[in-house]
């Protein structure tokens, strides 16, 4: 079996990795990942997803090719930029909402809301306002996170980071995790219960 062999890509997206090539943007999702994002998002029918940090919309194509028809996705970026590529290739779907917001202003406007799967791919809810991020899933919600393996593309303030939230991944209360050092490094954690505010 070769896992780098992988069907079924979404129709969108060779179009909009030449545009994201185009702009020399080096973040995006790679296909492992988003391989995996599709087969997830599928078990979530009638879902509500929240993706942080839309790049150029890589991610959101594979989010939404596993996406059915009842569910919905927001996506946040701060960078109007990038986001433009995603909303120029994916915003005729209807299942989607672009925010083009700054993603910890975002979360905290969303803190009443709740999500059934949410994809951190950028600073906050991940690095930063990570209690936050969690505490928008509903039990059963799935959180996942890429980009745990040293990568090409990484900032240098990047690296020092990941050690810590991977610590703090692992020990959150009324979560289960799962550590994978395939594609870029992820983790998967699934909430279990809520946990009353003391």
């Amino acid at each position: 079996m070769n896992d780098r062999d992988i069907a079924h890509i979404p129709a969108a997206l060779d179009a909009i990795r030449r545009d994201t090539d185009a702009m020399g943007f080096t973040m995006a999702s790679e296909p492992q990942t988003g391989s995996l994002l599709r087969t997830l998002a599928a078990s979530k029918p009638a879902g509500r997803f929240l993706e942080l940090g839309t790049g150029t919309g890589v991610g959101t194509a594979w989010l939404l090719a596993g996406m059915d028809a009842a569910s919905r996705l927001d996506s946040v970026d701060r960078d109007g930029a990038v986001s433009a590529v995603a909303q120029r290739h994916l915003g005729d779907d209807p299942r989607v909402t672009f925010h083009v917001s700054d993603g910890a202003e975002f979360l905290t406007r969303m803190a009443s809301q709740r999500f059934d799967f949410m994809y951190a791919d950028t600073w906050p809810g991940k690095f930063t306002h990570l209690d936050l991020a969690l505490s928008l899933l509903r039990p059963g919600g799935i959180y996942f996170v890429d980009d745990l393996l040293p990568q090409p593309s990484w900032p240098e303030e990047h690296a020092p980071k990941v050690p810590g939230l991977i610590a703090r991944l692992d020990s959150q209360p009324g979560f289960v995790a799962t550590r994978l050092a395939w594609a870029s490094g992820l983790m998967i954690l699934v909430r279990t219960e809520i946990r009353s505010a003391i």
